[in-house]
């Protein structure tokens, strides 16, 4: 007789505790239960990561902005030199338009 083994991928897990009031418990557990949560502790994970997506995409975004506003002034300030193409479709631009 041979045994049979499963691999799992096995997912690092952590534990989390808190202490709530009851009525933050019973506001919790209502909205559980209109959402359709199986458990209160699936909600509180659920709507956790969701918050937490949301507040880490909006700070990686006012980030990003703040990046691009100072590229974006420092070239107006600093423009860099015209190389020789852009010198050349400065003057072909200039010949068409002046037609």
């Amino acid at each position: 007789m041979g045994t049979t083994k499963t691999k799992h991928k096995a997912t690092a897990q952590a534990r989390f505790d808190t202490r709530l009031t009851c009525s933050q418990k019973d506001l919790f557990e209502e909205a559980a239960r209109i959402k359709g949560f199986k458990s209160l502790s699936e909600f509180v994970i659920y709507t956790t990561q969701e918050a937490a997506t949301i507040i880490i995409e909006r700070h990686n975004a006012i980030l990003a902005s703040e990046r691009d506003r100072h590229v974006f002034f420092e070239a107006l300030t600093n423009p860099p030199r015209p190389n020789k193409d852009l010198i050349e479709a400065a003057k072909s631009y200039r010949k068409a338009v002046s037609k």
